[in-house]
């Protein structure tokens, strides 16, 4: 029999709502002695059934929870049916199957697979695991996506920190098939990317902002746009397909803007210049030249991982937003985004609300916007709508 996860009086009610995570706070006591990855059964207080879970004693996140059903076991076909669903979700719903189109598979909590994700690039799919006890299960998840999906080849990246969060012990390196021998290319809004799978940021491309790149075009026409914290030019190329007169676009890793000119090359665009910097000191730069633009896209990486440092995130979003606000015309258009998810929407719309009092210029919010619906939010986990995207005009 699975050992049982009787939790504290008083602390069920998540957990009846379908939240995902079981903290080791919330728990009373343990009846058994489950080993790290076993299936267990949680139970109210009062002994009543909530969900099977996997366990993991290295975690803060003692058990992530997967079915809320007493007689659906975790069981191998349990786990092909869930990778089932959000594979129809992307095919049959989003539309998302093109030979080229890259797109996120599986979203962990969103799909109900807490602690795995799969991002799929034309013929090549990239793997997470953010769970140990997932990991465990590695041979019955690829081989059904394989048989499922017939890839070239499996290729396994790892995120910062989760090993010691998880006691997980997983390196780079590929899973199954062919391992790509350089970029690979993707078709993204009609613009064609050169994406590099084994070492680019996140799983190679921030597929996350898909529909915001192509939001961003209907304000650009006529104007001069500056993109910051560009990565391979993903906006950018977007921004010059929307008529911007002239782009200019800054990220501090000198591999990323390689990829961002062969971008804009492949693409036949050469109205678009690329730099290597750091954001904030590129920005005093153009400042103190008296540069201005007609549009600033601000995509920086995450600030904040955990709750302890969200004053400083909070401070350096903040300034980011003032320099960027500094270098726009009257009546420019500000793409500002951030994807920590210890941000809330209140937080950063707040954020905007100090840069106008701070620079004395007027802010309105055209949209606010998230995620690419490949990267769906679980209304059960709140923590996966992570991603903000704010189109403001600045007076």
């Amino acid at each position: 029999m699975p050992s049982r996860i009787i939790l504290k009086s008083r602390r069920a009610r998540p957990f009846y709502a379908r939240h995902p995570w079981l903290f080791a706070g919330a728990i009373e006591r343990v009846e058994g002695t489950p080993v790290n990855g076993d299936e267990v059964a949680v139970h109210a207080h009062d002994g009543q059934f909530i969900a099977w879970g996997l366990f993991n004693s290295n975690s803060q996140i003692r058990v992530r929870l997967y079915s809320w059903v007493p007689e659906q076991r975790l069981e191998p076909d349990f786990w092909k049916s869930r990778i089932d669903d959000a594979i129809r979700l992307r095919h049959g719903i989003l539309g998302l199957n093109d030979p080229k189109a890259a797109y996120r598979l599986v979203f962990s909590e969103s799909d109900g697979l807490s602690g795995l994700v799969v991002d799929r690039y034309g013929e090549w799919l990239i793997v997470q695991f953010t769970s140990l006890a997932l990991s465990h299960r590695q041979q019955i998840i690829i081989e059904h996506l394989i048989e499922l999906l017939k890839p070239r080849g499996v290729y396994l990246r790892t995120e910062r920190g989760v090993g010691e969060a998880e006691g997980l012990t997983l390196r780079d390196g590929p899973l199954w098939g062919q391992v790509p021998d350089g970029p690979v290319e993707i078709v993204e809004n009609d613009l064609a990317y050169e994406t590099e799978l084994r070492t680019g940021q996140k799983t190679g491309f921030y597929l996350d902002q898909r529909d915001n790149r192509r939001a961003a075009r209907g304000f650009t026409a006529g104007r001069r746009a500056l993109d910051v914290c560009c990565y391979t030019g993903g906006f950018a190329l977007n921004l010059a397909r929307g008529g911007a007169t002239e782009i200019v676009g800054v990220d501090v890793s000198v591999a990323a803007i390689d990829l961002a000119r062969l971008n804009a090359g492949s693409n036949a665009i050469g109205n678009v210049r690329f730099e290597a910097a750091d954001a904030f000191a590129f920005l005093d730069r153009l400042a103190a030249a008296g540069e201005r633009f007609g549009l600033v896209v601000l995509d920086p990486p995450r600030f904040a991982r955990s709750r302890r440092s969200l004053d400083q995130a909070l401070g350096g979003y903040q300034r980011l937003n003032e320099m960027a606000v500094k270098v726009l015309e009257p009546d420019g258009i500000l793409v500002t985004c951030s994807c920590s998810g210890q941000v809330s929407r209140e937080d950063f719309s707040g954020i905007l609300g100090l840069v106008a009092e701070h620079t004395g210029r007027s802010i309105q919010i055209l949209e606010q916007r998230g995620q690419s619906p490949d990267h769906p939010v679980a209304a059960s986990c709140p923590e996966t709508n992570y991603l903000k995207c704010f189109i403001c005009r600045v007076a």
